[in-house]
This record gives C-alpha cells, sequence and structure tokens, in this order.
C-alpha cells in the first residue's frame, strides 16, 4: 500500500512520507503512507507495511517525550473522523493532528559524526559552521550533541545543511533557540532511552509548528527509521558506518549501482525492500515492545 486513494476528506498535502486529509479547520488526518525517500527522491518501490511501523513509532516516542514540548496529538480517535467504510484503508497508519503552522527549518541533532556531516567534517572540520575536533574517524561519539538545521526544501529538491546564523535569519533569534534547546533535550532523552534497549540514536530530525497561541508544538513524526539514523550498541565501533536499523541500508544500495542522485531512482530489488522493511520492524520491536 501506497497511500490510501478513497477517501471521502479532502486531502491537503502528499509529501514524501505521509498524506495529510483535512478534518476541519483546526484538524488534520495524517496517514503515514509505505512509500520511501533517499536522497529526497520518492522510489516507486513501496517498504511493506512501512507507515504501521512508522506510525507506531512516533506514537510511542510522542507519548514518551510529551513532558518536553507539547505535541501535535488533538486526542481524537481515527474512528471518530473517518466512515467506517474507510478505516481499513488508513488502519494503524493515521493519527488526528493539529492544523499548525509549520517553523521553516528542520531540527537535526548529531551526537556522532556520520552520513553528510561526516562527508562535511571531512572537508574542513565543521559540520554547519560549529567546529569539531581534529582527528575524529567516522561515526566517532561527539564531545556534546550538536544542533545542525537545515533548510526545509520543496519535494524533490535536496535540503541544505544551514549554520545557526542563518536558521536565525529564516525564523528569528527567538523561535531558532527554543527550538534549538527543545531540539536537544528531547535528542538527549530519548538516547538516554534507546541506550537501555540497545540501540544508540546516532542523530535526528524533529519537525515542529506553532498553534494559534505562537506555542511551539512537536509535529510531523519523531525518531523513527525515516528521520533518525539507529545503530545496534553490540556492532558499534568507531571509524566505520555501523549496520543500522534505518533506511541506510536503501541508500547503501542506492549508491552502489552509481546513481546520480537525480530521479527517478533505479528500481529497488524486492529482497532489499524487504529487508529494510525487516529492519524497521526491528527497531519498533527493540524500542516500543
Amino acid at each position: 500500500m501506497t497511500t490510501p486513494t478513497s477517501l471521502s476528506l479532502k486531502k491537503i498535502y502528499s509529501g514524501k512520507v505521509r498524506d495529510l486529509y483535512e478534518v476541519d479547520a483546526k484538524r488534520m488526518l495524517m496517514v503515514a503512507s509505505d512509500r520511501l525517500s533517499a536522497f529526497d527522491v520518492i522510489l516507486a518501490e513501496p517498504i511493506p507495511d512501512k507507515g504501521k511501523i512508522l506510525t507506531a513509532i512516533s506514537n510511542f516516542w510522542f507519548g514518551k517525550l510529551a513532558g518536553i514540548v507539547p505535541n501535535h496529538f488533538t486526542g481524537d480517535r481515527v474512528e471518530d473522523v473517518v466512515p467506517a467504510a474507510e478505516l481499513p484503508l488508513v488502519e494503524g497508519r493515521a493519527v488526528v493532528v493539529k492544523r499548525l503552522k509549520p517553523v521553516a527549518v528542520e531540527a537535526i541533532v548529531r551526537g556522532y559524526i556520520a552520513g553528510s556531516g561526516w562527508k562535511e567534517y571531512q572537508k574542513g572540520g565543521i559540520v554547519c559552521g560549529i567546529p569539531l575536533p581534529a582527528g575524529l574517524r567516522e561515526a566517532a561519539k561527539l564531545p556534546q550533541p550538536i544542533f545542525t538545521p537545515s533548510t526545509k526544501a520543496a519535494l524533490g529538491v535536496h535540503d541544505e545543511n544551514i549554520t545557526y546564523a542563518r536558521c536565525e535569519g529564516i525564523i528569528g533569534k527567538e523561535l531558532a533557540a527554543k527550538v534549538r534547546d527543545a531540539s536537544i533535550a528531547l535528542y538527549s532523552t530519548a538516547v538516554e532511552y534507546a541506550a537501555t534497549r540497545g540501540i544508540i540514536i546516532a542523530d535526528t530530525k524533529f519537525e515542529f509548528g506553532l498553534d494559534e497561541n505562537g506555542t511551539l508544538t512537536l509535529m510531523d513524526e519523531v525518531l523513527t527509521p525515516d528521520s533518525s539514523r539507529f545503530w545496534p550498541a553490540d556492532s558499534y565501533m568507531e571509524g566505520r558506518n555501523p549496520p543500522s536499523f534505518d533506511k541506510q541500508f536503501v541508500r547503501d544500495w542506492l549508491e552502489s549501482t552509481g546513481w546520480n542522485k537525480q530521479p527517478p531512482a533505479p528500481s529497488l530489488p524486492l529482497e532489499v525492500a524487504q529487508k529494510t522493511a525487516d529492519k524497521y520492524r526491528e527497531a519498533l520491536t527493540r524500542l516500543a515492545c
């Protein structure tokens, strides 16, 4: 299943993974599809049950982190806003959320040097304008978590890592500080818990919005394999990119094909899609079960 197509609710947005439907002026139905985006390109092949797994993981974290920052949940049940005949289309993959004004940056926190951060560090010893100690190896733990925002690009356009100063220029100094502090607090709390379940959260991305009162609110998804880099603690080793419970497996396969990261992406073999689904499910089992 890639996305429900027969909902009677009005669709107001279709993103890389999630579709939004209007409930009323203050509420939306957010539905997680089985689509997978890699290098900001949506792959043609869905990942089996990915939307349900992402929803379950996010719901777990939203509940666990509710004391740190408000979140987008309204408290309404899906069955109260979706006609009974349509419930099978969204079962396990939908939530009723507040309509918020999105904060125009992506809030990324890194506790380890990996991915695009590692590539940037290799060029000049900095990440998003933050100087880091010399001599770090790939996957090294940083002295402390760092806030490394990025632009929130349009669909099909690559996000861009930016400095904190530029973040302030985009959303204002006061809001930038709130987003930074909330992001690091959320990440630090999640890292501490995940460690008890044998998982290292190397980095993650948070999305925030503002409610009608201007209150900073956590939204979209939180600490899923789509938005985070999860490593098994028992196989972590500094100096190499560890095996992961996230879509890094797909990224690695795509890069092995020589793809230029422009759409369309190469067709994903069935075994790669299934192994990715298995990794997502293991993350859910380890974290939330």
